[in-house]
């Protein structure tokens, strides 16, 4: 009697299973580590958001209370002041989300010249000096510009967090592909 060996379709039919099995394990696993990886640098890129966005209402409010120094500086020398209001209004712009380190620098600029100038009328104010409402009004200008300096070093921290998760593997293969790029940081 001769034996003939018939192949054994189900053994066929396990290894294409657990092949199948084993490719889409990987393909599901690649999959939820890009997904994953993405929602972090969503994350992280938010936070940078953020952070800018805080920068800008800072500012805004720095300016706000710029233009209230100047406003009681009109009683005492309503030319200048004048004249620093509209400086300041026609270089004025709105800091937001998508600004740049740059934009805000340029915009801190015109407050610190501003403030310079502020300081050489109130030399010759000296009566400027004593008004309640002008140091207020100047201590407000102060306290926005801490707030400024503090949302600057939040925003360098977040930059950092993100830059160095773009950069390092294996975030570092996927990044550019899901559109996240480095930050610049604010330089003081």
């Amino acid at each position: 009697m001769v034996c003939l060996s018939i192949p054994d379709k189900s053994k066929e039919e396990q290894i294409m299973l657990a092949t199948f099995i084993a490719i889409t394990a990987v393909v599901v696993a690649i999959a939820l580590w890009i997904i994953s990886m993405q929602n972090k640098l969503v994350t992280l890129d938010e936070n940078v958001k953020s952070a800018m966005s805080q920068i800008g209402v800072q500012v805004s409010s720095r300016f706000d209370a710029l233009m209230a120094v100047l406003e009681i500086m009109k009683d005492y020398a309503k030319s200048e002041s004048e004249q620093i209001i509209e400086t300041i209004s026609a270089q004025r712009s709105m800091i937001t989300a998508k600004s740049t380190p740059d934009e805000v620098i340029s915009q801190e600029e015109i407050i610190t010249e501003a403030l310079d100038r502020i300081a050489i009328i109130t030399k010759q104010y000296p009566e400027l000096k004593e008004n309640k409402t002008y140091i207020t009004a100047m201590n407000a200008v102060l306290v926005f510009e801490n707030m400024v300096r503090t949302s600057c070093m939040i925003y360098n921290d977040s930059v950092t967090k993100l830059n160095r998760e773009i950069k390092m593997l294996p975030a570092s293969m996927i990044s550019k592909m899901l559109g996240f790029r480095q930050r610049s940081y604010m330089e003081n």
